[in-house]
């Protein structure tokens, strides 16, 4: 069933054609069968459905194959339709391009494999028309999306999306999905400072968009996921794992920008949830257990298994509190750095009692015992001190770094 075309608002005939109010790029490399029966598709499905002037953008990056006479045969046919050539690949370089150049209000991309339903093109889009959002993105990971695709897939982008919660705390569902837009105003801000030119420009928008207070709008789509598909898997794996490392030392130091230039200014930036200071605790954790082990092994010679470890644990305690602070919780500068510490030290006892047991049972169990048997007894002992150590932590030595994070001066 055909859907109705939407009445467009009426036009002057003595004015020159509006500018795009929608341009849509389509990024493409060597897509010679698919592209166009996509553009078709997609030409047809804006000229029936979407009430505003729209422009098509193909992006060719570099190919080899017959996509750029494809390209320019299709401009020179569709009404609104154009191409642009780039001598280099590059998702993120095709859409910086075409974003960059283009006169429409609102910009959008999709993949030329259209595995994303059209029906969601509107829904996507229409937030940022009215104003009222910045940014949408399709998910495939939202209540109401409906997903056809392999395990395998599957479980790399529930891991991706997940590994982007734990570690730089991002709050949108679905970074990688083919089904984008932005206001134009936006991303005339925003392009300057996304460093990335592939695969990892999706993800790095929205996590400064999102840091910078933006606001981002998520459409539930119906996708199905395309077998031959191009993308090669484990070398994007990799470059994102990259650039999620450069993103968190960006964030680490300070460096990664905060506030949009001409914006009003940035929102809060979003806690660390509780996967991300988990995996942030765990990190401190095992520095702060090799730390122990060593110099318990140092000072057990002269002071004997019980006193080196008590003196072991007050120093790494000392140390534990301090990167805790600053890395797991995000609390930086000196405010409240004493009561903090006192907090960190009042919790020693329980990792005492706990580890100073252990090696009590082991000696009593086994007289004699030497450093070989102790270390996994004080290792497995380390690991139930440090749980009770981060809930400690977390909900009462530092119960205000969730609102203070990202705030303070270093």
């Amino acid at each position: 069933m055909r859907t109705a075309r939407r009445p467009a608002p009426p036009l002057d005939p003595r004015l020159p054609r509006p500018e795009p109010v929608l341009e849509v790029v389509v990024p493409v490399h060597n897509e010679e069968h698919d592209l166009e029966p996509c553009v078709r598709r997609l030409h047809a499905h804006l000229a029936e459905t979407f009430p505003y002037p729209f422009r098509i953008t193909v992006a060719d990056n570099a190919s080899t194959d017959r996509t750029p006479w494809i390209a320019a045969r299709l401009a020179g046919e569709l009404p609104g339709t154009q191409w642009v050539r780039l001598e280099e690949k590059g998702r993120g370089r095709a859409l910086h391009t075409a974003w960059s150049r283009s006169p429409a209000a609102v910009l959008a991309y999709l993949d030329v494999d259209l595995s994303t339903d059209l029906a969601a093109l509107l829904p996507l889009v229409a937030p940022l028309i009215s104003g009222h959002s910045d940014l949408a993105i399709g998910t495939r990971l939202a209540r109401g999306s409906r997903v056809v695709r392999g395990p395998k897939r599957e479980i790399i982008s529930r891991c991706y999306n997940g590994l982007l919660r734990g570690t730089l705390s991002v709050g949108f569902t679905d970074a990688q999905c083919g089904f984008k837009a932005v206001r134009a105003e936006v991303a005339e801000r925003l392009l300057p400072l996304v460093q990335d030119r592939e695969w990892f420009f999706d993800t790095e928008l929205l996590v400064i968009a999102e840091r910078a207070g933006l606001r981002i709008h998520e459409v539930p789509v119906d996708w199905v996921d395309d077998p031959d598909s191009r993308v090669d898997l484990l070398p994007t794996a990799l470059a994102d794992l990259r650039g999620m490392a450069r993103l968190g030392r960006a964030l680490a130091r300070g460096r990664l920008p905060l506030a949009v230039p001409g914006s009003a200014g940035a929102a809060p930036v979003p806690p660390p949830g509780r996967l991300a200071q988990l995996l942030r605790f765990a990190a401190v954790g095992a520095a702060g257990t090799l730390l122990h082990l060593a110099l318990y092994f140092l000072l057990r010679p002269a002071a004997g298994a019980q006193a080196g470890n008590a003196l072991a644990l007050l120093l790494c305690t000392v140390l534990n509190t301090a990167a805790n602070r600053r890395f797991t919780f995000g609390v930086r500068g000196r405010a409240g750095l004493p009561a903090h510490h006192l907090g960190g030290l009042l919790a020693l006892p329980a990792g005492l009692a706990l580890t100073g047991a252990a090696l009590a049972v082991l000696h009593r169990t086994v007289p004699g015992a030497g450093p070989g048997a102790e270390l996994p007894v004080l290792v497995a002992a380390n690991l139930a001190a440090a749980l009770l150590r981060f809930h400690l932590l977390r909900a009462w030595v530092l119960p205000g770094s969730r609102r203070t994070t990202g705030t303070s001066a270093s």
